[in-house]
Protein backbone atom coordinates (compact mmCIF):
# COMPACT_ATOMS: atom_id res chain seq x y z
CA UNK A 1 0.00 0.00 0.00
CA UNK A 2 1.95 3.79 -0.96
CA UNK A 3 0.00 6.46 1.12
CA UNK A 4 0.35 10.15 0.73
CA UNK A 5 0.09 12.69 3.47
CA UNK A 6 0.46 16.63 3.07
CA UNK A 7 1.31 18.68 5.81
CA UNK A 8 3.01 15.56 7.38
CA UNK A 9 5.28 17.55 9.74
CA UNK A 10 2.20 18.87 11.14
CA UNK A 11 -0.26 17.51 13.81
CA UNK A 12 -2.84 15.64 12.24
CA UNK A 13 -0.24 14.31 9.43
CA UNK A 14 2.36 13.32 11.49
CA UNK A 15 0.34 10.97 13.36
CA UNK A 16 -1.24 10.01 10.10
CA UNK A 17 2.37 9.42 8.77
CA UNK A 18 3.19 6.66 11.98
CA UNK A 19 0.19 5.15 11.59
CA UNK A 20 0.21 3.90 8.11
CA UNK A 21 4.13 3.35 8.53
CA UNK A 22 3.06 0.77 11.36
CA UNK A 23 0.58 -1.07 9.62
CA UNK A 24 4.04 -1.17 6.86
CA UNK A 25 2.88 1.33 4.02
CA UNK A 26 5.10 3.04 2.18
CA UNK A 27 4.26 6.75 3.40
CA UNK A 28 5.49 9.61 1.70
CA UNK A 29 4.88 13.20 3.24
CA UNK A 30 4.47 16.44 1.93
CA UNK A 31 6.01 18.99 3.72
CA UNK A 32 8.13 22.74 3.40
CA UNK A 33 7.80 23.81 6.74
CA UNK A 34 5.54 26.92 5.42
CA UNK A 35 4.04 27.04 8.91
CA UNK A 36 7.52 28.76 10.00
CA UNK A 37 6.57 31.65 7.01
CA UNK A 38 3.21 31.93 8.54
CA UNK A 39 3.85 31.87 12.49
CA UNK A 40 8.08 32.22 12.26
CA UNK A 41 10.66 30.10 14.07
CA UNK A 42 7.85 29.05 17.04
CA UNK A 43 5.90 27.58 14.22
CA UNK A 44 8.30 25.53 12.57
CA UNK A 45 7.63 21.59 11.72
CA UNK A 46 11.47 20.55 11.34
CA UNK A 47 11.48 19.28 15.03
CA UNK A 48 8.66 16.42 13.84
CA UNK A 49 9.90 16.15 10.07
CA UNK A 50 13.32 15.33 11.85
CA UNK A 51 11.40 12.84 14.42
CA UNK A 52 9.52 11.05 11.91
CA UNK A 53 12.39 10.07 9.83
CA UNK A 54 14.57 9.01 12.86
CA UNK A 55 11.54 6.56 14.18
CA UNK A 56 9.35 5.15 11.38
CA UNK A 57 10.78 2.52 9.05
CA UNK A 58 9.09 3.10 5.44
CA UNK A 59 8.75 6.93 5.57
CA UNK A 60 9.83 9.77 2.59
CA UNK A 61 9.75 12.75 3.28
CA UNK A 62 8.95 15.31 -0.16
CA UNK A 63 10.04 18.50 -0.05
CA UNK A 64 7.13 20.02 -1.79
CA UNK A 65 4.55 22.98 -1.88
CA UNK A 66 0.91 21.96 -2.98
CA UNK A 67 0.82 25.10 -5.02
CA UNK A 68 3.35 23.57 -7.63
CA UNK A 69 0.90 22.26 -9.78
CA UNK A 70 3.64 20.58 -12.17
CA UNK A 71 5.28 19.36 -9.51
CA UNK A 72 2.20 17.78 -7.64
CA UNK A 73 1.23 16.01 -11.12
CA UNK A 74 4.88 14.64 -11.47
CA UNK A 75 4.56 13.36 -8.20
CA UNK A 76 1.15 11.54 -8.96
CA UNK A 77 2.82 10.24 -12.08
CA UNK A 78 6.16 8.65 -10.41
CA UNK A 79 3.87 7.05 -7.83
CA UNK A 80 0.15 5.25 -7.87
CA UNK A 81 -0.87 6.08 -4.18
CA UNK A 82 -3.90 4.08 -3.11
CA UNK A 83 -4.55 6.56 -0.13
CA UNK A 84 -3.89 10.63 0.28
CA UNK A 85 -4.70 12.55 3.58
CA UNK A 86 -4.84 15.81 2.72
CA UNK A 87 -3.53 18.14 5.75
CA UNK A 88 -1.62 20.84 4.18
CA UNK A 89 -3.04 24.25 5.09
CA UNK A 90 -2.72 27.84 6.27
CA UNK A 91 -4.35 27.30 9.68
CA UNK A 92 -4.98 30.63 10.72
CA UNK A 93 -7.91 33.43 11.23
CA UNK A 94 -5.60 36.16 11.77
CA UNK A 95 -2.95 35.40 9.76
CA UNK A 96 -4.94 35.01 6.85
CA UNK A 97 -5.80 38.66 6.60
CA UNK A 98 -2.55 39.53 5.78
CA UNK A 99 -1.40 36.61 3.45
CA UNK A 100 -4.72 36.49 1.61
CA UNK A 101 -3.27 35.27 -1.56
CA UNK A 102 -1.08 32.99 -0.24
CA UNK A 103 -3.73 31.62 1.91
CA UNK A 104 -6.14 30.82 -0.66
CA UNK A 105 -3.52 29.75 -3.48
CA UNK A 106 -2.66 27.51 -0.61
CA UNK A 107 -5.86 26.42 0.81
CA UNK A 108 -8.13 26.06 -2.23
CA UNK A 109 -5.39 25.87 -4.80
CA UNK A 110 -3.09 23.46 -3.36
CA UNK A 111 -6.92 21.46 -2.98
CA UNK A 112 -7.42 21.19 -6.40
CA UNK A 113 -4.23 20.82 -7.35
CA UNK A 114 -4.20 17.26 -5.09
CA UNK A 115 -7.83 16.19 -6.62
CA UNK A 116 -6.85 16.54 -10.29
CA UNK A 117 -3.70 14.94 -9.97
CA UNK A 118 -5.38 11.99 -8.46
CA UNK A 119 -7.91 12.12 -10.44
CA UNK A 120 -5.58 11.86 -14.02
CA UNK A 121 -3.14 9.32 -12.10
CA UNK A 122 -5.04 7.75 -9.27
CA UNK A 123 -8.50 7.68 -9.51
CA UNK A 124 -9.28 4.90 -7.45
CA UNK A 125 -7.70 5.72 -4.39
CA UNK A 126 -9.59 6.89 -0.87
CA UNK A 127 -9.11 11.10 -0.58
CA UNK A 128 -9.55 12.37 2.57
CA UNK A 129 -9.60 15.74 2.96
CA UNK A 130 -8.99 17.61 6.60
CA UNK A 131 -11.49 20.54 6.71
CA UNK A 132 -12.37 22.80 9.12
CA UNK A 133 -15.58 24.15 11.26
CA UNK A 134 -15.13 27.53 10.49
CA UNK A 135 -16.42 26.66 6.74
CA UNK A 136 -19.50 27.64 8.82
CA UNK A 137 -18.39 30.93 9.31
CA UNK A 138 -20.26 32.74 12.02
CA UNK A 139 -23.48 30.79 11.89
CA UNK A 140 -23.52 28.65 14.86
CA UNK A 141 -23.43 31.65 16.76
CA UNK A 142 -27.05 31.94 15.89
CA UNK A 143 -28.08 29.44 17.84
CA UNK A 144 -29.40 30.14 21.39
CA UNK A 145 -27.25 30.64 24.34
CA UNK A 146 -26.87 30.77 28.23
CA UNK A 147 -24.31 31.91 29.98
CA UNK A 148 -22.94 29.82 33.25
CA UNK A 149 -20.22 30.41 35.48
CA UNK A 150 -17.39 29.08 33.15
CA UNK A 151 -18.87 28.66 29.51
CA UNK A 152 -21.45 29.64 27.08
CA UNK A 153 -23.89 26.35 26.65
CA UNK A 154 -26.51 25.94 24.33
CA UNK A 155 -29.82 27.16 25.58
CA UNK A 156 -31.95 24.46 23.99
CA UNK A 157 -32.12 20.47 24.57
CA UNK A 158 -32.29 19.86 20.50
CA UNK A 159 -28.59 21.49 20.55
CA UNK A 160 -27.28 19.38 23.59
CA UNK A 161 -25.34 17.33 20.61
CA UNK A 162 -23.76 20.78 19.12
CA UNK A 163 -23.43 21.63 15.55
CA UNK A 164 -24.25 18.91 12.45
CA UNK A 165 -23.62 18.96 8.54
CA UNK A 166 -26.48 20.58 7.63
CA UNK A 167 -25.65 23.64 9.37
CA UNK A 168 -25.47 26.25 6.53
CA UNK A 169 -22.03 27.37 5.12
CA UNK A 170 -22.73 30.81 3.30
CA UNK A 171 -24.34 34.50 4.29
CA UNK A 172 -21.84 34.14 7.14
CA UNK A 173 -18.84 36.01 8.58
CA UNK A 174 -15.76 32.99 8.06
CA UNK A 175 -12.61 34.73 7.93
CA UNK A 176 -10.35 34.92 5.01
CA UNK A 177 -9.05 31.46 6.18
CA UNK A 178 -12.42 30.04 6.30
CA UNK A 179 -13.64 31.14 2.88
CA UNK A 180 -10.24 29.54 1.51
CA UNK A 181 -11.50 26.79 3.31
CA UNK A 182 -14.68 26.66 1.99
CA UNK A 183 -13.73 26.21 -1.52
CA UNK A 184 -11.62 23.78 -0.67
CA UNK A 185 -13.90 21.94 1.02
CA UNK A 186 -16.89 22.53 -1.72
CA UNK A 187 -14.40 21.67 -4.45
CA UNK A 188 -13.55 18.21 -2.80
CA UNK A 189 -17.19 17.15 -2.14
CA UNK A 190 -17.67 18.04 -6.16
CA UNK A 191 -15.31 15.91 -6.78
CA UNK A 192 -16.27 13.11 -5.04
CA UNK A 193 -20.21 13.91 -6.37
CA UNK A 194 -19.23 14.28 -9.98
CA UNK A 195 -17.02 12.49 -10.44
CA UNK A 196 -17.74 9.54 -7.81
CA UNK A 197 -14.16 9.69 -6.26
CA UNK A 198 -13.52 7.90 -3.16
CA UNK A 199 -12.99 11.68 -1.75
CA UNK A 200 -14.71 12.32 2.02
CA UNK A 201 -14.73 15.62 3.73
CA UNK A 202 -13.65 15.94 7.23
CA UNK A 203 -14.72 19.18 9.53
CA UNK A 204 -12.38 19.33 12.33
CA UNK A 205 -13.26 20.94 15.95
CA UNK A 206 -10.25 21.83 17.74
CA UNK A 207 -7.18 19.35 16.18
CA UNK A 208 -4.64 18.99 19.08
CA UNK A 209 -1.78 16.78 20.62
CA UNK A 210 1.58 16.49 22.25
CA UNK A 211 2.76 16.83 18.18
CA UNK A 212 1.13 20.20 17.52
CA UNK A 213 3.53 23.37 17.12
CA UNK A 214 1.19 25.52 18.45
CA UNK A 215 1.47 29.35 18.04
CA UNK A 216 -0.77 32.20 19.46
CA UNK A 217 -2.30 32.26 15.96
CA UNK A 218 -3.13 29.01 15.34
CA UNK A 219 -3.23 25.83 18.09
CA UNK A 220 -5.50 27.12 21.43
CA UNK A 221 -4.60 24.57 23.20
CA UNK A 222 -1.21 23.96 22.60
CA UNK A 223 -0.20 27.26 22.88
CA UNK A 224 -1.75 27.17 26.05
CA UNK A 225 0.25 24.56 27.44
CA UNK A 226 3.21 25.75 26.63
CA UNK A 227 2.52 29.40 28.25
CA UNK A 228 1.92 27.88 31.02
CA UNK A 229 4.45 25.51 31.28
CA UNK A 230 6.85 28.28 29.96
CA UNK A 231 5.75 30.97 32.30
CA UNK A 232 4.51 33.41 29.59
CA UNK A 233 1.56 35.61 29.47
CA UNK A 234 -0.98 34.79 27.76
CA UNK A 235 -4.05 36.55 26.14
CA UNK A 236 -7.71 35.73 25.97
CA UNK A 237 -9.57 37.23 23.11
CA UNK A 238 -13.33 38.28 23.87
CA UNK A 239 -16.48 36.38 24.97
CA UNK A 240 -15.48 36.45 28.82
CA UNK A 241 -12.94 33.44 28.59
CA UNK A 242 -16.44 31.43 28.27
CA UNK A 243 -16.13 30.47 24.81
CA UNK A 244 -16.31 26.85 24.38
CA UNK A 245 -13.99 24.24 21.84
CA UNK A 246 -14.40 20.46 21.19
CA UNK A 247 -10.80 19.00 21.79
CA UNK A 248 -9.88 15.60 19.51
CA UNK A 249 -6.33 14.03 19.34
CA UNK A 250 -4.62 13.91 16.48
CA UNK A 251 -5.04 9.71 16.84
CA UNK A 252 -9.11 9.98 17.08
CA UNK A 253 -8.97 11.52 13.80
CA UNK A 254 -6.81 9.08 12.13
CA UNK A 255 -9.29 6.47 13.42
CA UNK A 256 -11.37 8.20 11.49
CA UNK A 257 -9.75 8.15 8.51
CA UNK A 258 -9.47 4.83 8.63
CA UNK A 259 -12.71 4.07 9.17
CA UNK A 260 -13.84 6.08 5.89
CA UNK A 261 -10.85 4.84 4.05
CA UNK A 262 -12.34 1.21 4.56
CA UNK A 263 -15.77 1.90 3.50
CA UNK A 264 -15.80 5.30 1.26
CA UNK A 265 -18.82 7.31 0.72
CA UNK A 266 -18.07 9.45 -2.09
CA UNK A 267 -18.19 13.11 -1.28
CA UNK A 268 -19.36 12.60 2.10
CA UNK A 269 -19.29 15.33 4.66
CA UNK A 270 -18.32 14.69 8.51
CA UNK A 271 -17.94 16.65 11.51
CA UNK A 272 -15.19 15.38 13.66
CA UNK A 273 -14.00 16.60 16.94
CA UNK A 274 -14.08 16.09 20.63
CA UNK A 275 -17.52 16.29 20.86
CA UNK A 276 -19.71 17.25 24.17
CA UNK A 277 -17.62 14.79 26.30
CA UNK A 278 -13.94 16.67 25.50
CA UNK A 279 -16.24 20.45 25.42
CA UNK A 280 -14.60 22.69 27.50
CA UNK A 281 -14.31 26.52 27.60
CA UNK A 282 -11.05 28.12 27.62
CA UNK A 283 -11.79 29.23 31.50
CA UNK A 284 -12.34 25.32 31.50
CA UNK A 285 -8.99 24.25 29.94
CA UNK A 286 -7.05 26.97 32.22
CA UNK A 287 -8.51 25.51 35.27
CA UNK A 288 -8.21 21.93 34.18
CA UNK A 289 -4.02 22.63 33.54
CA UNK A 290 -3.75 23.99 36.46
CA UNK A 291 -5.79 21.13 38.23
CA UNK A 292 -3.54 18.70 36.78
CA UNK A 293 -0.20 20.38 37.18
CA UNK A 294 1.79 22.30 39.10
CA UNK A 295 1.82 25.24 36.59
CA UNK A 296 -0.33 28.38 36.43
CA UNK A 297 -1.72 30.14 32.92
CA UNK A 298 -0.89 34.24 34.14
CA UNK A 299 -4.04 35.38 31.61
CA UNK A 300 -5.04 39.10 30.54
CA UNK A 301 -8.46 39.31 29.12
CA UNK A 302 -9.25 42.03 26.10
CA UNK A 303 -13.02 42.47 24.82
CA UNK A 304 -12.19 42.40 21.37
CA UNK A 305 -12.70 38.77 20.08
CA UNK A 306 -11.19 37.52 17.03
CA UNK A 307 -13.72 37.91 13.77
CA UNK A 308 -16.09 35.07 12.76
CA UNK A 309 -14.82 33.60 15.78
CA UNK A 310 -17.42 30.61 17.76
CA UNK A 311 -19.05 31.33 20.87
CA UNK A 312 -19.93 27.89 21.35
CA UNK A 313 -18.76 25.11 19.20
CA UNK A 314 -19.18 21.57 19.90
CA UNK A 315 -19.26 18.84 16.83
CA UNK A 316 -22.20 16.71 16.54
CA UNK A 317 -20.67 13.55 15.87
CA UNK A 318 -23.84 11.52 15.26
CA UNK A 319 -23.14 10.86 11.59
CA UNK A 320 -20.23 9.99 11.84
CA UNK A 321 -20.34 7.20 14.60
CA UNK A 322 -23.66 6.21 12.73
CA UNK A 323 -21.50 5.63 8.96
CA UNK A 324 -18.96 3.73 11.34
CA UNK A 325 -19.82 2.41 14.73
CA UNK A 326 -16.72 1.10 15.44
CA UNK A 327 -15.32 4.89 15.76
CA UNK A 328 -15.01 6.70 18.77
CA UNK A 329 -13.14 9.21 21.05
CA UNK A 330 -11.00 7.47 22.76
CA UNK A 331 -8.71 10.62 24.21
CA UNK A 332 -10.17 11.86 26.85
CA UNK A 333 -9.25 15.96 27.37
CA UNK A 334 -7.04 15.46 30.73
CA UNK A 335 -5.61 12.43 29.03
CA UNK A 336 -4.62 15.36 26.42
CA UNK A 337 -3.78 17.89 28.28
CA UNK A 338 -0.94 15.52 30.38
CA UNK A 339 0.48 14.20 27.53
CA UNK A 340 0.89 17.85 25.72
CA UNK A 341 2.42 19.06 29.20
CA UNK A 342 4.77 16.15 29.55
CA UNK A 343 6.01 16.62 25.69
CA UNK A 344 6.19 20.70 26.83
CA UNK A 345 8.69 20.13 29.70
CA UNK A 346 10.80 17.81 27.02
CA UNK A 347 10.67 20.21 24.91
CA UNK A 348 12.15 23.02 27.89
CA UNK A 349 14.61 20.75 29.06
CA UNK A 350 15.88 19.81 26.15
CA UNK A 351 16.29 23.58 24.92
CA UNK A 352 17.90 24.08 28.33
CA UNK A 353 20.24 21.71 27.52
CA UNK A 354 21.27 22.53 24.36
Amino acid sequence: MKVLVTGSSGLIGSAAVRHWDALGADVYGIDNNMRQTFFGPQGSTRWNQQRLQAETQRFTHVEMDICNREAITQLFAQHKFDLIIHCAAQPSHDKAKDIPLLDFDVNAGGTINLLEATRQHAPEAVFCHMSTNKVYGDAPNELPLVELETRWEYARQEDFHGIDETCRIDRTTHSLFGASKCAADVIAQEYGRYFGMKVGVFRGGCLTGASHSGVELHGFLSYLVHVAVQDKPYTIFGYKGKQVRDQIESSDVILAFEQFASKPRPGEVYNLGGGRENSASMLECIQLIEQISPYRVRHTYTETNRIGDHVCYISDLRKLKSHFPDWSIRMSLPDILGKMIEMEEHKLQHSKIG
